[in-house]
């Protein structure tokens, strides 16, 4: 019977030492930024926002309020993704990656909602970044940009392009300017489609209004928000 306690107690223990273990696997953001690519990392965040749900799979904008976190195509059903509300958290494991710029976590095997008080981070004003490397440390971070100005797409003289001018089910392009500069922004389809707000803001453009913008600081091959809101600047 003495045996049976210690051995019980014993299992108890490595239980308890288990789930302290797996409760410290918890990376703060601060862990996440210095660990390298291909590591596996778990994160507890708030969804900020989602693109549409299709086969499965999910992708997510996130954030705690430390940082931000890109994660693609996670593995859920549709009935969870109907879950994925702002301000939601959640504890998910992946493995942290970089693609054209891009730091993001895929490849994701545990994903489970936590109960918490919502989060919404506000946008971070970053118009004086614009054009320089500290841009990066804001990125997958919900941004703002005050006072650009639409620039032609292209030879056309147009202030937009449709990735998809056929059918207009796709990414919507623009550019605007700041202090001599000019940026290509995205109001990426399956985030924000062409019956929302944002589209139809874009759609009605023209070459020299001045905007203010709101967006997820996604990176490809250098800085490429996914738009959210365009609004005249006052």
């Amino acid at each position: 019977m003495k045996k049976l306690l210690i051995a019980v107690l014993a299992l108890a223990l490595s239980m308890c030492v288990l789930a302290v273990a797996e409760e410290a696997a918890v990376m703060t953001y601060a862990d996440y930024a210095v660990a390298a690519a291909d590591d596996e990392v778990t994160i507890e965040a708030y969804v900020q926002a989602h693109q549409s749900w299709w086969d499965g799979k999910v992708t997510i904008y996130a954030a705690d309020p430390d940082g931000a976190y890109f994660l693609y195509e996670v593995p859920m059903s549709e009935e969870d993704a109907a879950k994925l509300v702002p301000g939601a958290k959640f504890r998910a494991t992946g493995f942290k990656s970089e693609w054209s710029g891009e730091v993001e976590i895929i490849d994701v095997s545990s994903f489970e909602f936590l109960e918490a008080d919502p989060y919404i981070a506000e946008p971070v004003d970053v118009t004086a970044l614009l054009g320089t490397d500290a841009l990066a440390e804001k990125m997958n971070q919900k941004v703002a940009f005050k006072g650009m100005t639409v620039e032609a797409y292209d030879e056309s003289g147009a202030a937009f392009a449709y990735k998809n001018p056929e059918e207009k089910t796709d990414d919507l392009y623009f550019k605007v300017s700041k202090d001599g500069q000019t940026y290509e922004f995205i109001v990426e389809f399956y985030l924000c489609g062409q019956d929302t707000e944002v589209y139809k803001a874009v759609e009605a453009l023209n070459v020299g209004d001045v905007v203010d913008l709101e967006g997820f600081l996604y990176w490809y091959e250098g800085p490429n928000p996914h738009i959210t809101s365009v609004t005249k600047a006052a």
